[in-house]
């Protein structure tokens, strides 16, 4: 295990519980990145309630899993009410924002061309 790692800010060969590896601060977002480079980002968000991201888009399509908690994520205009266990999927270059209906921990995966 000498080799260079892919992923930071994350112990390897040893089970963990995602969720608890961020937690809720109230009227805060709380992130850990794992990955960030030009094919993909990989980052554990921990959102208090009534926090949120304002509109804006991705270079990349955005997969979202909620861990804990509930959002609301807005997608091209759409409202979609996300919980615990459920995924979502934001495609690339379309206005989309979340807000914490409730607190809520969220994987975002984006994906990216390779260019």
């Amino acid at each position: 295990m000498n080799e260079p790692l892919f992923l930071k800010n994350i112990a390897v060969a040893q089970p963990m519980v995602l969720a608890d590896l961020v937690d809720y601060q109230e009227g805060r977002v709380v992130s850990r990145t794992f990955v960030q480079n030009k094919i993909m980002s990989l980052t554990l968000f921990a959102f208090g309630q009534g926090e949120g991201l304002s509109t804006h888009t991705a270079a990349g399509d955005a997969f979202v899993q909620i861990l804990d908690g509930e959002a609301l994520i807005t997608i091209g205009g759409k409202d979609v009410t996300v919980g615990s266990g459920e995924v979502v999927v934001m495609p690339a270059n379309v206005p989309h924002s979340l807000e914490a209906r409730k607190p809520f921990k969220m994987l975002l995966v984006v994906v990216k061309g390779a260019e």
